[in-house]
């Protein structure tokens, strides 16, 4: 989710997935005892996937987690969270169900408590091996709210649970009630909606201490991770949890190379619902190669079954997957509730003066950064932050852009005039010439489209006077998320809703108050205040514009308005855009993706903004 996110995310492509499924047949892999299921689809076999990146942002910590691809896979796979979504595509893969509860909450009157109840027979796999209690689910937050685990979810729900503070580990939770093992109770310090869709991210699903208190440093855990869901990695069963000292990381997961899962044998179907996770498959193989076109032609061949990418195919694969009769079936894709973006740090010169951010995103060839993406296939051109999906379709790139140019390939001289307004530009040209234009560092992914469009992005800001220096990197999300790095530009970043609401989107991105020194995710610093400046060990140009109290207005108008705190957030998308200027919006994409021509059943989900892994089915007489 999202993005992540989610981001959110992001951020995503995907392919792929997992599965199905059905009883165990007494042998202890929990496979399925038939050949198909009542549906015709056809259970077991593998699924070969191959991925660009494994590692994400926190090393498969669930805690630390923030991409749409991670949110896909641990919430198919094996991280059940009190509610969870459906796994589907369009509105009803944005809607709650419940997973580990056994319905959606009893709140009070006053809206300030949630009463969750479990249902029996959840169990954690192996090694644990042993029944999902309420201290489990009370867990997971206690560990979102130490400062050394880098959770970036902690904003959501500091101040809004009782007691609920960034420190060290906690040892309490004073709105964090577990009076049974079945029962968990959340005390809020206000009215607070969207805390359903809170209590399904990836970051609250069930924790065992025994194990996960083990690992209290940022990305640690997510080699030892224990399953709560259909799948485990392979090698669980061999993890020794009688002590700290004796784990070894599980031999299923290694972030630099590969993620291996198969059956959880402790898992009950009767404890899930086969319309949110079906689980056809017996086992779900990712492995590394950061070769992106490599990966597609193996699918084409059939040597795989698909992929999870950070982005869509290489343009040639999409045009030739879009014309081919023979093909287009096996071309896949999803509408994603996202934006992709250039983050431009308001902090760092010269994008601490507006005029410098209004002047690149006239002159930004977006229609140019498409061309590289695929064209029109890959999805529609940006021109403001929110995708309009998540307020009911609408402002459209039509209905608003802030900036236009012609087709939108940019208005060189229009960027001109305003980059001449900026003290940046001694001689009114409209070329920026101080030294602060010259080696702007841009952070980037290593990974097409974003190294195929990154020369549009160079082009374009050249005409302005902005000399970029691309740095293209693997980790290139933990350089833009570490404060004290002060990267100007980044042109890696998209953002996915967290949850299907606006304050997971503007309402989060942009709080000053959320602000992390490592794991921050407001790239443009938007309300950063000289206190914070100070603890993060960087220096601010000047007083940085914050819209902490728009934001407050829009989620206290969402307790008794709803159409009314929809139009607030269309209003704050536009004050970002015209005032305050974090972003240059160019893509509100479609998740596209080729399957191999084993895959007998596919499925995308709304929720992650990838493929649904517990829906996809293969046959194996089929592969390559």
């Amino acid at each position: 989710m999202r993005l992540r996110a989610a981001a959110a995310l992001l951020m995503v492509l995907s392919l792929v997935a997992a599965a199905c499924g059905g009883g165990d047949d007494g042998d202890g892999t929990g496979a399925s005892p038939t050949p198909t299921d009542a549906g015709g689809v056809q259970e077991g076999g593998v699924y070969r996937v191959e991925t660009d990146g494994i590692a994400y942002t926190s090393g498969g910590d669930p805690s630390g987690e923030y991409l749409g691809i991670y949110f896909g896979l641990a919430s198919n796979l094996f991280d059940r969270t009190l509610l969870t979504y459906p796994h589907t595509d369009g509105g009803p893969g944005n809607s709650l169900v419940p997973d580990l509860a056994t319905d959606m909450p009893d709140i009070s009157e006053d809206g300030l408590t949630y009463t969750f109840t479990l249902k029996d027979g959840i169990k954690f796999g192996p090694p644990l091996s042993r029944e999902i209690t309420s201290a489990d689910v009370e867990y997971a937050f206690k560990r979102i709210f130490t400062e050394s685990v880098v959770a970036q979810y902690a904003f959501y729900y500091e101040g809004v649970i009782e007691g609920a503070e960034v420190g060290e580990a906690p040892d309490d939770i004073s709105g964090i009630e577990t009076p049974d093992d079945k029962t968990i109770i959340f005390h809020l310090t206000k009215p607070t909606p969207d805390f359903p869709f809170l209590v399904s991210m990836p970051a609250t699903g069930a924790m065992p201490e025994e194990v996960a208190g083990c690992w209290t440093q940022a990305g640690e855990y997510g080699r030892y991770v224990v399953s709560s869901g259909p799948y485990m990695y392979e090698g669980s069963d061999q993890l020794d949890a009688s002590s700290c000292d004796t784990m070894e990381p599980i031999s299923g997961f290694d972030p630099e190379d590969h993620a291996y899962f198969v059956r959880n044998p402790d898992y009950d179907p009767a404890t899930d619902d086969p319309s949110v996770r079906a689980n056809h498959v017996d086992e779900i193989r990712i492995d590394l190669n950061t070769n992106v076109a490599d990966i597609f032609d193996k699918i084409e061949a059939g040597e795989i079954e698909g992929a999870v990418s950070s982005g869509n195919p290489p343009p040639d694969v999409l045009q030739r997957y879009s014309t081919d009769s023979e093909l287009q079936d096996r071309l896949k894709s999803g509408g994603d509730d996202r934006t992709w973006y250039i983050t431009m740090n308001l902090a760092a010169p010269p994008f601490d003066d507006i005029h410098v951010r209004k002047a690149a995103n006239l002159v930004m060839d977006k229609a140019g950064i498409l061309r590289a993406w695929g064209g029109e296939i890959s999805g529609q051109i940006a021109t403001h932050i929110q995708p309009p999906a998540l307020t009911g379709g609408t402002p459209t790139a039509e209905e608003y852009d802030p900036y236009p140019s012609p087709d939108f390939a940019g208005d060189e001289e229009a960027a001109k005039a305003e980059m001449a307004q900026s003290a940046y530009d001694s001689d009114g040209d409209g070329v920026c010439d101080d030294d602060a234009c010259k080696g702007v560092v841009m952070v980037n992914r290593n990974t097409e489209p974003w190294t195929t469009s990154e020369a549009v992005v160079v082009d374009s800001l050249s005409k302005i006077g902005i000399e970029v220096d691309v740095r293209e990197a693997e980790d290139h999300y933990t350089i833009i998320q570490t404060v004290a790095n002060q990267t100007p530009l980044g042109m890696n970043p998209g953002w996915g809703k967290d949850y299907p609401d606006s304050a997971s989107f503007v309402g989060f991105l942009f709080d000053g108050r959320g602000i992390n020194a490592e794991g921050n995710y407001n790239y443009s610093l938007v309300g950063i205040t000289p206190e914070q400046a100070q603890e993060f060990g960087i220096t601010l140009p000047g007083e940085i514009p914050s819209v902490d109290a728009d934001i407050d207005a829009c989620k206290e108008l969402a307790l008794t308005d709803e159409e009314g705190a929809v139009q607030c957030w269309i209003d704050l998308d536009k004050k970002l855009m015209e005032e305050v200027v974090p972003w240059i919006p160019y893509l509100w994409p479609n998740i596209l993706t080729t399957i191999s021509p084993a895959v007998t059943a596919w499925e995308f989900d709304q929720f992650s903004g990838s493929t649904a892994w517990s829906k996809v089915a293969v046959d194996p007489s089929l592969q390559g």
